[in-house]
Order: C-alpha cells, then sequence, then structure tokens
C-alpha cells in the first residue's frame, strides 16, 4: 500500500447495526481492514461480532460521544485511516409542523456528529500520511423532496463539509468523497414508506412506485451491498486522486 499508515487499514463506521453500515462494515471485515462499528443501538453489537468487527455504542448527538468513538477506535488498533459518516435518521412532516426537537436531532447526528468525527479523527490520518473520509450523504444531498427538511439540510451540508474536507486534506494524504444514493432497502427507508404513506394518504407500495422511484431511470430500490462497493473503492490507494467529489447511486434520478 501506499502511504505512510501502516496495515491493515483501520476503519471507523457509524450507523452499522443495519442497512449500509452493516453492508460497509461487512465488506471492509472480507478486505481484511481492522473496523470499529459504532451504533447507538446496543443490537450493532450482534451485527458488529458476526462481521468480525469490535463495536462501539454511543449517542453522536453528543460531542463527547463522537470523540469517544474514535479514540477507541485508536486505543484498540493504534491508529484511524477510514471515516464512514453514515449514522442518520428520518422524520417526514411538512415545515409548518415539523417538531424542533426532531429538527435539532437529525441536524445534531447527521450534521455536526460528521464534523466532530472527522475532526477527531483528522490528527491519527495526518500523522500517518493516509487517510479517507467517506460521508454518506444521500440522492437528497443534491434535491430535496416535500416533508424532508431535516433530513434534506443536512445531506446538503454534508456536501460542504466534504468539499471543505477535501480542500484542507490534500496535501496531507487525507480525502474526503460523498455517496448520494436514492432509496436504500434498509430499515430506515421501510419506515419512510409507512411515514409517506401516512403523510399523502397512500398505500405504501404505491409510496415506492409514485413518489420514492418516480424519478428514478432504474425502477427498484438499491442494495445495500452495492453501496457498500462504492465505499470499498473510495476507502482504497485506487481513489488516491479522487477527493471532494459527490458519487451519485441514484438510480438516475439526477440525470433529468
Amino acid at each position: 500500500m501506499n502511504g505512510n499508515a501502516p496495515t491493515p487499514r483501520v476503519a471507523l463506521v457509524t450507523g452499522t447495526s443495519s442497512g449500509i453500515g452493516e453492508a460497509v462494515v461487512r465488506h471492509f471485515c472480507e478486505q481484511g481492514y481492522q473496523v470499529l462499528a459504532v451504533d447507538f443501538n446496543p443490537a450493532g453489537k450482534d451485527v458488529a461480532e458476526r462481521a468480525g468487527a469490535a463495536f462501539h455504542q454511543a449517542d453522536l448527538t453528543d460531542g463527547d460521544a463522537c470523540r469517544a468513538a474514535v479514540q477507541d477506535a485508536i486505543q484498540r488498533f493504534g491508529h484511524l485511516d477510514i471515516l464512514v459518516n453514515n449514522a442518520g435518521i428520518q422524520h417526514v412532516s411538512p415545515i409548518e409542523t415539523f417538531p424542533e426537537d426532531k429538527w435539532r436531532h437529525i441536524i445534531d447526528l447527521m450534521l455536526t456528529a460528521p464534523f466532530l468525527l472527522t475532526q477527531a479523527a483528522w490528527p491519527s490520518m495526518r500523522e500517518g500520511g493516509w487517510g479517507r473520509i467517506i460521508n454518506i450523504a444521500s440522492v437528497h444531498a443534491q434535491v430535496a423532496s416535500p416533508g424532508k427538511a431535516a433530513y434534506v439540510s443536512a445531506k446538503h451540508g454534508m456536501i460542504g463539509l466534504t468539499r471543505t474536507a477535501a480542500l484542507e486534506g490534500g496535501e496531507q494524504g487525507i480525502t474526503a468523497n460523498a455517496l448520494c444514493p436514492a432509496y436504500v432497502k434498509t430499515p430506515l427507508v421501510d419506515n419512510q414508506i409507512a411515514d409517506q404513506a401516512r403523510m399523502h394518504g397512500m398505500e405504501e407500495q404505491e409510496v415506492i412506485e409514485q413518489i420514492m422511484l418516480k424519478n428514478a431511470a432504474v425502477k427498484r430500490l438499491i442494495d445495500p451491498g452495492e453501496v457498500a462497493s462504492l465505499v470499498g473503492y473510495l476507502a482504497s490507494d485506487a481513489a488516491g486522486a479522487v477527493t471532494g467529489a459527490s458519487w451519485n447511486i441514484d438510480l438516475g434520478w439526477t440525470a433529468q
């Protein structure tokens, strides 16, 4: 491998009890990486252990908890090379009735936490002369949808954080990229289907067909493993020239 960081690579992944995060953890473990899986849900411990990863339970809306998670990875494995900011939640409600506490929770978890985790991981990556920051954004980092004010705002902000980190990290061997998937078949999306059905007075299958896949050229939900494979590329030495980019994996949504 290039750079000064020792092998095997060490990765910290957030939001790992299911969905994209779980798939990324499995992919990294299969590549022989040392992985710390971070999730609020204690059930994430079994998921991590089955994949061969260590587990750290944390509420990432707490800044000290973000820093403690990074420190745990460094204490366990000696350094940190890869950070995947994936943890997220969703609340669907019109702006007029959107609860303030839900807004703050989503922004804290999905924008402030990635910033704090990046900040905490930066010294280890800089010292190793090699780092990969991969932010799981969303197609909603590129476009908006009704009822998702906080989610859309957080994901748009994540693109700005990604670009800034790319500019600051380039000379230090640190790259930063964002992935922007459309709807992925995860428990988070399953919950959104039910929320959207209630909000629009529709059947759940109608939500999938008429809302989630309305703008997609490829009419299906994305498998988490497809996203994990792209994360794996961006975490590799082969992607050393790729930074500050927003990778659409959106079924053709933004091709319009």
